[in-house]
């Protein structure tokens, strides 16, 4: 699913005008309408009162629109116009005009900031202020009105987006309405995604107002949200004869002394993930524990029983994945030096075989094309070094990921996974319960299982992300968040590739 800038979004509005035909007025109608049949399932107690604090803009139009709709509903709304530089978008104007036949809705009109509206702690506010076309930070008595709404302790409901946020470059300042719950038109922004933003937005969710679609299939953007559509696309029926020698053969670099659960993990997920064929290069202190655990997987025992120190014959392995629990001893060190020497296939790096490649930059060389990268925030600042804001980061993440020719998964809510080519995919399945050890391990087995399959490292990337963070829902949704380990999203990752297939 595409995610489209501001101004592109800006142009699929008037292409829809021009193309359906639609005029703008009923266009922001309609768009009024899709948020009020999100807002009656959200709060169905029709007894509630609602202050919809608005712009004289095209957002603040869509919040008298919306405040039209909820009367018919029978809800009690009010509205507050901020109307500071006496300057209204046509359409603002006509929705205006409109909600003079409704004589239940009150209409305050704020001059100045001398004197604010009493506003009752039971009402629900919904924010319309400003949308996706603001082009520079709030500030006089703008930014007053944002500090204002914002001590309020009233829960809060933004249109499109939260007032005062920019849409797809960082937001300088604090003059931003914090809201609890976000209705995006037509696509979630690009804002959405990263942490910065987090307390600003809130829950978000977004609905189609039937914007053209030809615009969509005309129109490039690098930002893509990864939903189900997107993954089952890029999954592949097995056919009646395959066998074992048909899904490839797998090895697994995972492991040290003291930390064998994430060797078990990653190789309970890469069986899990479809591979025919797991061997598990282990230190020799883990060989029983493997052929216990996973009886399912072979075992390469290496020379050392403690920690990882040769490449075994990596011949005939469809893919590796390498990094969980290794340790960075200075032979562990060497033998990865030596791996990605040797390999020429994309592999799978993580934990401390990235923590490993940060303190030796010269591996870069090695690293095989197609190959893909996991870190989660702290490895990727070892790697790259820190970063101004979320919106740097993520340039950065997609600017590495073309240099070196990598995937690179940047691990979090809404894991970001940066192409090669210049695309950057948000997933859009996973929870806070995730974020436990081990779970990182499940991931890379995962990854790796599907390169073993066949699948392309971008379709491994995409694929593996969503199914990981699919079972992760289906194992807080069965057991709670706070409960959630990283085994339990092993268990449910048969239930997540059945998901996908419906």
């Amino acid at each position: 699913m595409k995610i489209y800038a501001a101004l592109q979004t800006r142009l699929w509005d008037a292409y829809s005008i021009q193309n359906e035909p639609i005029t703008s007025v009923d266009l922001m109608s309609r768009a009024a309408l899709r948020f009020t049949d999100w807002f009656l399932q959200t709060y169905p107690n029709h007894e509630l009162r609602v202050l919809i604090f608005c712009g004289t803009g095209n957002n603040g139009g869509d919040g008298v629109a919306v405040a039209r709709l909820l009367d018919w509903l029978g809800y009690s709304a009010k509205v507050v116009v901020c109307d500071f530089a006496v300057k209204h978008s046509a359409d603002f104007d006509a929705q205006m005009a409109l909600l003079s036949q409704h004589q239940n809705i009150d209409v305050d009109w704020l001059k100045n900031t001398q004197k604010w509206p009493l506003v009752a702690p039971d009402l629900l506010m919904v924010d319309a202020l400003f949308g996706s076309g603001l082009n520079r930070p709030l500030e006089g008595e703008w930014a007053q009105v944002v500090d204002y709404l914002n001590l309020l302790p009233n829960e809060k409901v933004a249109i499109d987006l939260p007032s005062g946020l920019f849409t797809d470059i960082h937001t300088p300042g604090n003059a931003v309405v914090c809201v609890h719950k976000t209705f995006s038109f037509e696509r979630p922004k690009l804002a959405f995604f990263f942490p910065e933003n987090a307390s600003r937005v809130g829950e978000w969710v977004f609905g189609s107002i039937g914007l053209d679609p030809d615009f969509e299939l005309k129109t490039e953007t690098k930002f893509h949200f990864l939903s189900k559509k997107d993954a089952a696309a890029l999954y592949r029926p097995r056919k009646k004869f395959s066998h074992k020698g048909s899904f490839g053969h797998a090895l697994l670099v995972a492991g040290s002394f003291g930390k064998m659960g994430a060797t078990i993990l990653a190789a309970q997920a890469c069986l899990r993930s479809g591979v025919g064929l797991l061997t598990v290069h282990t230190p020799r202190s883990g060989n029983i524990i493997l052929q216990s655990a996973v009886p399912e997987a072979m075992v390469s025992p290496d020379q050392r029983a403690k920690y990882w120190t040769e490449v075994p014959d990596i011949n005939g392995y469809s893919s590796i994945g390498v990094g969980p629990g290794i340790g960075k001893e200075p032979e562990t060190a060497k033998a990865l030096q030596t791996l990605l020497e040797t390999y020429d296939l994309p592999l799978v790096l993580d934990a401390d075989g990235l923590n490993l490649l940060s303190e030796n930059p010269g591996w870069w060389s090695y690293i095989p094309k197609g190959s893909i990268l996991t870190p989660h925030p702290k490895e990727f600042e070892r790697l790259f070094g820190k970063s101004e804001n979320d919106f740097k980061r993520n340039e950065l993440q997609r600017k590495k990921a073309q240099e070196y020719g990598v995937l690179i998964i940047l691990k979090g809510a809404n894991t970001a996974i940066a192409c090669p080519d210049g695309e950057c995919w948000f997933n859009s399945t996973g929870n806070p319960g995730m974020a436990t050890g081990g779970s990182g391990d499940v991931l890379t087995g995962i990854l790796t299982g599907l390169l073993a399959q066949g699948y392309p490292p971008k379709a491994s990337a995409l694929l593996g992300v969503y199914l990981h963070g699919s079972a992760g829902d289906m194992a807080a949704k069965a057991g709670s968040q706070e409960a959630l380990i990283a085994g339990d999203i092993v268990n449910d990752l048969g239930l997540a590739w059945l998901a996908l297939m419906v």
